[in-house]
């Protein structure tokens, strides 16, 4: 770590284009002035903290929702050997062309 001693009005400067310029002191608070680039982001140290546990966090959750839909993708293939179902995992019965409550099931003419 660098330790710089610096006065109100002094400024330190960081490569080419950051400069940190002390703009006052009030008991043990310093007030800062920093000149960067809009693409450098500034944070205080406990947002910066905070920013990173919510980016693992939702990174996490992300993980853990593509886990339960691969594993209910897996779950729903038919194995060799099973019966036959329909493809949307409903019973036969709970198709519309076999449904009796439907309009048109098995045998009826088209309207027209």
């Amino acid at each position: 770590m660098l330790i710089l001693t610096r006065k109100l009005g002094e400024s330190v400067t960081i490569g080419d284009d950051i400069k940190i310029t002390i703009l006052g002191v009030r008991g043990r608070q310093v007030r800062l002035g920093i000149i960067a680039p809009q693409k450098v982001t500034i944070h205080r140290e406990e947002i910066y903290f905070k920013i990173q546990e919510e980016n693992k966090r939702a990174a996490g959750s992300a993980v853990d929702g593509v886990s339960r839909i691969v594993t209910i993708i897996k779950n729903n293939q038919k194995k060799p050997g099973e019966g036959t179902s329909s493809s949307a995992g409903f019973p036969e019965t709970d198709k519309p062309e076999n449904n009796k409550n439907s309009k048109r099931g098995k045998g009826a003419k088209p309207k027209g």
